[in-house]
């Protein structure tokens, strides 16, 4: 069999055996039960006051619909999704630190290179299925809540926007991996995952957010208000950011020290 097929093998029978990826999807489930917790209420007013849900002068703004449920649960993977899909990069590449195995790697007959690529397409795949599992969750509390102006056109477009958001955000963690084997474990690669994310509000809310990858995906979701509101330009970015990402991790582990 091909290396790269055994190292992709070796490396996915790793995840799903470990309790951390169990712990991640049950964490974010949290997204999608907020986000329908919130249409509920904004759907039944008085019947989430009556229950104790919200305080009898508590106002919540939106409306109840799917095109607005799309673009909360666009929004979620966008800004959770960066911590969430970080620190699945994080733990696959820096494990093998934590747990003193990467010298057992480097002793495997397999090209450096041949690694690193199927830890990063074994990330890829768990975050995908990751976002999968957040979009069908979220779709049928939709459906459970019974949201209005349900249509073909407008699952479509949602689904979309929900596509290229999770694109946009799982394209970011490959410079988590780098952190990750530069840090030599987890604490830096979350550390420098929270630190994004807060930095990107601050940048977002000075107004150049468009211009700072790890804001560029809330962006796109309609964060601000207007849904798809980046250009050609500003996907460039996000993309350039993922391949300094990519190839300086192949860097790292091609020439740096790991005795």
């Amino acid at each position: 069999m091909n290396p790269i097929f055994n190292a992709i093998q070796t490396e996915l029978f790793k995840l799903r055996k470990s309790k951390m990826i169990r712990i991640i999807f049950a964490a974010f489930s949290i997204a999608p039960l907020m986000g329908g917790l919130f249409m509920f209420i904004l759907k039944n007013p008085e019947l989430a006051e009556n229950t104790g849900l919200i305080g009898a002068k508590a106002q919540i703004a939106g409306e109840a619909n799917w095109p607005s449920y799309f673009g909360l649960l666009a929004q979620m993977i966008a800004i959770g999704g960066i911590l969430i899909f970080g620190f699945v990069t994080s733990w696959i590449f820096g494990r093998e630190y934590t747990d003193r195995t990467v010298k057992d790697l480097i002793a495997l007959p397999f090209p450096r290179g041949t690694i690193i690529l199927a830890k990063f397409i074994t990330a890829f795949i768990a975050n995908i299925l990751l976002s999968l599992y957040i979009i069908v969750l979220g779709i049928l509390l939709g459906l459970l809540i019974v949201l209005p102006n349900w249509s073909v056109s407008i699952l479509s477009d949602g689904l979309v926007t929900l596509f290229i958001t999770t694109l946009l955000t799982v394209a970011l963690s490959t410079p988590v991996a780098l952190v990750a084997c530069y840090g030599r474990g987890y604490l830096a690669p979350l550390g420098f995952v929270v630190f994004m994310v807060v930095f990107s509000q601050i940048i977002a809310a000075i107004g150049y957010g468009a211009f700072f990858p790890w804001a560029i995906p809330a962006l796109f979701s309609g964060i601000s208000g207007t849904e798809g509101l980046i250009g050609i330009e500003n996907l460039m970015i996000v993309i350039v950011t993922s391949i300094i990402g990519l190839v300086a991790t192949f860097y790292w582990w091609r020439y740096a020290d790991h005795s």
